[in-house]
């Protein structure tokens, strides 16, 4: 619908600290161009002065929005990822991820072999279903983090802008403890430790042609990001195979799955970083890597703790070699102190 007034909206305390041009998008039916004139021009106003796209808007300040716009209803937008369509059983599916959720935060059990996101070939994922979860919310839930589609476990979605701001901050900044349960080849020596190197994606050069995948790297090379990871030993089955527990402490692409395959250990049912050790045979199929827990702080209360059930492929590993998660203790840290 078209607006003939002048409109004024009052930012709610779920956007404080959104960008201002994204806070208008959910509004106007606008450009990025179209906007950047509407700021200059100064017909878009924040308080009664001009702003700039990039401006952090906070809960209370006043936005007027022109009257020659096209104005987008309160909740209107796609939650559908592009040329897609969703089964019936969808929203149900979703919602049957849920694992933990308050007033900022949904927290998701992502069974493995299910994609974060769109890519190639790939139209149904998390963040394209995300709108199943937004019920009578004005905001569509966002992504703050990703997981590798093979992987499993804990995956946290932000209710409204001020939250997913929030909680990127907390990812960004290390401020909160991940914890991933992984069966590896073999056993990791020593039993805990951790592993430290530069990495880079490939880049066609020889020895590094596998574009998808993670390369050791000198430091100082172009792209070269350094990664360092804390794993500790769980359980043990024979040699043939161990239960690691796993705590990034730097959020690199296929981190994990590298350091394991650096200490020649990989973790069962990974091809792309495999070593040449003999791999256990008779057990489930796919990648044993879970994301089994996150640890949330809060600034005036208690952290919030949210663990993952195991699936099922890791369930039925576990019975084979006799882990019991008993062993684990009840503290998803318990295995670093």
């Amino acid at each position: 619908m078209s607006g003939k007034t002048v409109r004024t909206e009052i930012v709610t305390h779920e956007e404080a600290g959104a960008r201002l041009d994204r806070w208008i998008k959910r509004r106007l039916t606008v450009s990025q161009g179209e906007l950047e004139k509407l700021l200059r021009t100064g017909q878009v106003r924040v308080d009664g002065a001009r702003a700039k796209s990039n401006t952090r808007i906070a809960a209370g300040q006043q936005v007027r929005l022109p009257p020659h716009a096209n104005t987008m209803p309160k909740g209107e937008g796609k939650d559908a990822f592009p040329g897609g369509k969703f089964s019936g059983g969808d929203q149900k599916f979703m919602q049957d991820m849920v694992i933990y959720q308050d007033d900022d935060m949904f927290v998701l059990n992502k069974p493995p072999g299910f994609a974060v996101q769109g890519g190639t070939g790939t139209y149904r994922h998390v963040d394209g279903m995300l709108g199943y979860l937004r019920g009578d919310s004005d905001h569509r839930p966002k992504l703050v983090h990703r997981l590798d589609k093979a992987t499993s476990g804990v995956l946290v979605i932000a209710r409204h802008p001020a939250s997913a701001a929030k909680l990127s901050e907390l990812f960004r900044g290390r401020t909160l403890d991940k914890i991933y349960w992984a069966v590896t080849v073999r056993v990791p020596h020593p039993a805990a430790g951790q592993v430290r190197c530069w990495m880079a994606k490939g880049t066609g050069e020889e020895g590094m042609e596998d574009r998808e995948r993670m390369y050791r790297a000198r430091q100082g090379r172009d792209f070269a990001k350094h990664a360092i990871s804390d794993y500790a030993v769980i359980s043990t089955a024979a040699r043939r195979a161990a239960w690691v527990a796993l705590k990034p402490v730097t959020g690199r692409t296929h981190q994990l799955r590298f350091h394991m395959s650096e200490l020649d250990t990989s973790i069962l049912g990974d091809e792309k970083y495999a070593t040449a050790r003999e791999v256990p045979q008779g057990v489930a199929p796919g990648l044993h890597l879970h994301a089994r827990a996150i640890i949330i702080p809060r600034p005036r209360s208690k952290p919030i703790t949210v663990t993952a059930p195991l699936p099922w492929h890791m369930k039925e590993t576990f019975e084979t070699f006799g882990f019991l998660e008993s062993e684990a203790g009840n503290d998803p840290l318990a295995p670093f102190l």
